[in-house]
């Protein structure tokens, strides 16, 4: 399609003879000699005319308001009035758009389109998370939280990704790599028979250790159940945190 053109004087909106010749489905040149004609016949004022650089050569085409638009594509296929309608709000509409985003070419158009459904998507997943994961979970309590997904065997995960180990009496810990990017912990009181209090630490989940997570399941990297349905969300997923 032709870039949109301003006319400088009156700030119309034009559209090129070739844009007419490619609604209409007919040569540039037999565009021209009808518009010559019209404007012979007083019907039309004579456009004024730019010169588009192709990729063989020069070309000469005439700018044409939308009134005149009309009066051509009439004259010679009414049938394309239609597409003419669509085009003029098309022209319009991208009228309204800053210069740079008017003359991007068609891939880049498709790669925006394209890298804005990506963050539409990404709006989702940050907003998906948001409603699973609250402060104070811990990995386990997390991944319940994701359908099918083995909950018994997210501690050996982690541990396999240098995120926990367990210490010489069996408790899960957060190792130092990912203390305070991925996890922190939780510290309790443990009364014992003796009546000694023992101090426990719990590893949970920091933002950033629950974001990770989510995007292993997404990407299929968390041990699931063999029950599994396929499905990576269910009704839980919102609920809230008891």
């Amino acid at each position: 399609m032709n870039q949109i053109v301003e006319s400088i004087n009156s700030g119309e909106l034009t559209m090129g003879s070739r844009d007419i010749a490619n609604l209409v489905e007919s040569r540039h040149d037999s565009v021209k000699r009808a518009i010559e004609r019209l404007a012979e016949r007083g019907v039309i004022e004579l456009p004024p005319t730019v010169e588009i650089s192709t990729a063989t050569k020069p070309v000469s085409e005439y700018r044409i308001g939308k009134r005149d638009s009309y009066v051509i594509v009439a004259q010679l296929s009414p049938e394309f009035t239609a597409r003419l309608v669509d085009r003029w709000q098309d022209l319009e509409a991208r009228a309204v758009q800053p210069a740079w985003l008017q003359n991007l070419s068609p891939q880049a158009r498709v790669a925006i389109e394209d890298l804005n459904g990506q963050v539409e998507q990404l709006t989702h997943r940050v907003e998906h998370l948001e409603n699973l994961f609250a402060d104070g979970m811990t990995p386990v309590e997390f991944a319940k939280r994701l359908n099918g997904v083995n909950c018994q065997r997210i501690c050996q995960l982690l541990e396999q990704r240098k995120w926990l180990y367990k210490d010489p009496i069996g408790n899960w810990r957060a190792t130092s790599y990912a203390r305070d990017n991925y996890l922190t912990e939780r510290q309790s009181n443990i009364p014992r028979s003796s009546g000694q209090v023992m101090l426990r630490s719990t590893p949970v989940l920091l933002h950033k250790g629950a974001s990770q997570i989510h995007k292993y399941y997404l990407a299929g990297l968390l041990p699931m159940k063999q029950s599994w349905d396929g499905q990576l969300t269910h009704d839980k997923a919102m609920d809230k945190v008891a």
